[in-house]
């Protein structure tokens, strides 16, 4: 039979939809060659801009305490779970929300950077998230994004469709470019629907077969891309890819992507860069302290990068995943318990090549005359400075000119940051 887009159109062709199960016919097990194992970067963006302040908590810093008398996170004291923060290095500590990521820290699979983030002045989510993710601040004129780029350096002959996968139903300004990714709602809720008796020969018999014979260009090219990546998704098994080490994901949205990301990886598919959010960090109203809305969120964080790491076993070794967000809070707590838009924050990175156990960065205090416009704590670590780290020493970039244009990447590293 010869196909156009027209017939598709017509007879109803073919739908994707949710489903809590997959049909037998998309179960099916093909013997194929898995793609070679390479090293992952997986980016996480928490949208709404998180309060980097009671994320990882200056404990020993008593202006701290002064401008945020009621949310502030008590400092770490012994035998006290859950009611103060927890200490990292004397100085710092975590959000007792994040519990689960003590331990990472310690055996130096987890690093902080701390007064960090985009040196635009912006309070503007929209046009902050924007230069985060094209990775050049200031400029709205930059047409890809900053992780499409790092990939265009990297050019790979017969890439997996899968090579770069967004978590989620649109596909992220970081990743829009000439590299091509694809944006991936749900791994196990994906069924195609035949709408007739020839579509239906033509399904069981291969997604091959919808566009090998036809007439209309629109199913070449990118299409085909299309139908290949397809293809694949419908021959991952997710039920032989659960949990592994006794990891327990949570059943939020945050928590499920991170257990999908491990099952897209544990299939070999030739992925190696992904993306994640999670919204829900514009706290101006009753963000809390140890408890709260903040502390919610941090939960749901803490839990599903901890259940990620430990599902992942010894292939964390070749893993490493990147926090962001698009700016950090006011260093002051506002009249309804919360906070408003400031300026730095902090960036969490997680991974085998990582050397952790240490908050990195200038500490810029948190006296009156050190703050950001006298109101947010101030910026000393340029968020690309932590991902071109990541990307040179993990993927494999070697020239990061075309990655962050118009910015001097030679001008500040992380010496061991990320091991070489």
């Amino acid at each position: 039979m010869r196909f156009s887009r027209r017939y598709f159109l017509k007879q109803g062709g073919i739908a994707m939809v949710g489903l809590s199960a997959m049909p037998a016919f998309l179960q099916r097990a093909v013997a194929a060659t898995p793609m070679p194992n390479k090293k992952q970067l997986v980016v996480l963006f928490q949208r709404g801009a998180a309060d980097g302040l009671n994320i990882v908590v200056p404990s020993a810093e008593p202006n701290y305490y002064r401008l945020r008398p009621s949310i502030a996170i008590p400092q770490p004291r012994r035998g006290v779970a859950g009611e103060a923060a927890i200490d990292l290095d004397g100085y710092f500590g975590l959000h007792p929300s994040l519990a689960p990521l003590e331990p990472l820290f310690h055996k130096n699979q987890l690093a902080i950077v701390h007064a960090a983030g985009s040196p635009d002045p912006t309070r503007s989510h929209f046009d902050a998230q924007d230069f985060m993710e094209s990775g050049t601040p200031g400029v709205k004129a930059t047409d890809d994004g900053w992780l499409d780029r790092a990939l265009q350096t990297i050019p790979e002959e017969n890439a997996s469709p899968f090579r770069a996968v967004a978590m989620g139903p649109n596909l992220p300004r970081m990743l829009r470019g000439r590299a091509g990714a694809i944006a991936l709602p749900d791994l196990k809720n994906f069924k195609v629907i035949p709408q007739s008796a020839a579509m239906n020969n033509v399904v069981q018999g291969g997604f091959e077969a919808l566009y090998a014979q036809s007439v209309d260009h629109a199913l070449h090219g990118t299409g085909t891309e299309t139908f290949e990546a397809i293809d694949m998704l419908s021959k991952i098994d997710t039920s032989k890819l659960p949990p592994e080490n006794g990891a327990q994901y949570p059943t939020s949205r945050l928590g499920q992507n991170m257990q999908q990301i491990g099952q897209l990886l544990k299939a070999k598919v030739g992925v190696e860069v992904l993306f994640v959010d999670c919204g829900g960090w514009d706290n101006h109203v009753n963000e809390g302290g140890v408890q709260g809305q903040l502390s919610n969120l941090l939960k749901d964080l803490g839990q599903s990068l901890a259940a990620f790491h430990q599902d992942m076993g010894d292939r964390m070794q070749d893993i490493v995943v990147v926090t962001m967000s698009e700016f950090g809070r006011t260093a002051k707590e506002n009249g309804n318990r919360g906070t408003d838009h400031g300026h730095a924050n902090c960036m969490f990175v997680m991974g085998g090549e990582v050397k952790g156990g240490k908050v990195y960065g200038k500490w810029p205090g948190l006296d009156d005359h050190q703050l950001n416009d006298g109101r947010d704590l101030a910026l000393t670590t340029d968020f690309r400075y932590v991902l071109g780290e990541t990307l040179t020493k993990h993927i494999g970039v070697k020239d990061l000119a075309t990655v962050f244009p118009g910015f001097d990447n030679s001008a500040h590293r992380f010496p061991g940051l990320i091991r070489t």
